[in-house]
């Protein structure tokens, strides 16, 4: 991974989808706090680009407010209840400064409307756009292109910018281009979508964003593995039980029924997100941080998960349908209530999976991975779960059973690490209870305002694609999952639904569970 310290290069960001809802909650915010903490070059600018037709002036009045919106909601999330007098002078210069923030950006934010598929107004004023900015803020011609639009326009859009000679890059400057998730909606559309692109550009020039690499405990995993050496010698199968992967979520589907429905669980967390977070947790050490090295060794895992047969299927897979319940007190309607979502459907709100990974490290261990909607807490988090000690030398003492060592990675909503284990009940017998030592970052480290995504834009503006997939690696993900959609395609749920909203999803993920002897742990300090 590159260095914090090293200066974005001056490029002008291009959005495409610039009027959504994801520029407004993610990428402007995103942005501010960049800039805010100096790691936005000075000659930088923001052209967004949608189909709604609208002059700069009004683009930049949605921007102020959008910005005053979800900044405020990500900053009131992470202060505390009540500040101290000096702290509330603190936060007032801020707030002034802050202003002054959003007026750079909005001085260097433009915006160009019209029809995606005409491939010359729209793109040929874009390019003109483009020509008069780099000259107004003297920027070299660097530009990255953000396609948060469906993905279905995600071609479609890259054939046009480079038809236009957008994509063109000469004199030493450089294009990019960023694709939101979903990439592809199963292996066939992921290998198609993939070909067309690299019809087009180089893959070094293709940056496959899943915000979750930004967030600052998955990327602290290589740190935590390979910077202490007390860890990593116990990292494999010769102390490691078993490795549990949670996301899950008390939220429904919002206002995503339509895409959710035709998606499901499976295919929208797990090929993606909970493959990267299983590929960070069981990689080699790679040669170095540099982006290829690491996709290296990550691709090497991907390639190691043992296929899933149809019998397979049946016995290491799981799917779950929410129904009516409750959450924190209040009463939520079934999935098939919920706008947008057919009353009959038989889309998975509910995935696990048990994954083997053949190879040397982890053989006979293995990666127990869920994901939900409508689950009993909101938490992602890596669980590493060890092995038993010997209980010999305790059968002539108070101690029962021993503690069983974990390390838990929180991933969300608290960010940190605990290491669980068994300590000596004070007394004059020997008894033993469970401890736990907690890392949280917040304590440690304080404040850090964080969409996900600032981290992974300065890594597209310095060329540093370490946290952003290859074309192999998303086709092994989907190569993962592809039979089990075949599967559960082929098979249609007949009891959904089948867990009610609030719980820890359907019977048989505990099932699949404690038939190895096993057990999700379900409640994190």
């Amino acid at each position: 991974m590159a260095e914090t310290t090293k200066t974005a290069d001056p490029c002008v960001m291009v959005i495409f989808g610039a009027t959504g809802d994801l520029t407004k909650r993610k990428l402007l915010p995103a942005l501010y706090n960049l800039a805010r903490q100096d790691f936005l070059p000075h000659s930088f600018a923001i052209v967004g680009v949608g189909r709604q037709e609208m002059t700069t002036e009004a683009f930049r009045a949605q921007m102020t407010q959008h910005l005053e919106e979800f900044v405020q909601t990500l900053s009131a999330g992470t202060q505390a209840a009540s500040l101290q007098k000096k702290e509330k002078d603190k936060r007032a210069s801020r707030q002034r400064s802050d202003d002054r923030l959003i007026k750079w950006l909005l001085e260097r934010t433009y915006y160009t409307g019209g029809d995606f598929d005409d491939d010359k107004k729209l793109f040929s004023d874009l390019k003109e756009l483009l020509g008069e900015i780099t000259a107004t803020h003297q920027i070299p011609d660097n530009y990255f292109f953000y396609m948060a639009t469906p993905p279905d326009l995600f071609a479609n859009v890259t054939q046009k910018v480079v038809k236009n000679g957008l994509g063109k890059e000469e004199n030493g400057n450089w294009r990019r281009f960023v694709y939101e998730k979903p990439f592809g909606t199963d292996l066939t559309s992921a290998e198609a979508l993939n070909q067309k692109l690299l019809r087009l550009i180089k893959e070094r020039q293709i940056y496959r964003i899943d915000h979750y690499l930004g967030k600052e405990t998955v990327q602290n995993i290589l740190v935590f593995r390979f910077g202490n050496s007390i860890f990593e010698p116990i990292w494999n199968r010769n102390f490691v039980d078993h490795v549990q992967i949670t996301v899950a979520e008390t939220l429904g589907v919002e206002q995503r029924g339509g895409y959710y429905d035709s998606a499901g669980a499976l295919r929208d967390m797990i090929p993606n997100h909970i493959l990267q977070l299983v590929t960070l947790t069981a990689m080699e050490p790679p040669v170095s941080f540099d982006a290829d090295p690491v996709r290296d060794e990550q691709a090497k895992i991907l390639q190691a998960i043992q296929p899933f047969s149809p019998e397979d299927v049946l016995q290491c897979a799981v799917r779950g349908q929410y129904g009516e319940g409750e959450i924190g007190g209040t009463a939520v309607p079934a999935y098939r209530d919920e706008e947008r979502v057919a009353p009959a459907s038989n889309t998975e709100t509910f995935a696990a999976l048990n994954l083997s990974i053949d190879n040397w490290r982890w053989a006979d261990v293995p990666f127990y991975v869920r994901t939900g909607k409508r689950l009993s807490t909101r938490h992602s988090s890596i669980v590493i779960q060890f092995k038993k000690a010997p209980f010999m030398l305790f059968r002539e003492t108070g101690i029962e059973r021993l503690t069983t060592n974990r390390i838990v990675i929180h991933i969300q909503p608290d960010e940190g690490i605990t290491l669980h284990f068994g300590a000596k009940i004070p007394g004059p017998v020997v008894n033993m209870g469970p401890v736990d030592m907690d890392f949280n970052y917040l304590d440690h480290f304080g404040e850090q305002v964080s969409t996900g995504y600032e981290r992974l834009l300065y890594d597209c503006m310095i060329g540093d694609a370490t946290l952003f997939q290859r074309a192999d690696m998303v086709e092994a993900g989907w190569r993962i999952v592809q039979p089990v959609i075949d599967v559960w395609k082929a098979l249609p749920a007949r009891d959904f639904p089948n867990y009610a909203a609030g719980s820890w999803g359907p019977a048989e993920a505990d099932a699949f569970m404690t038939a190895d002897g096993r057990r999700w742990i379900n409640e994190l300090k």
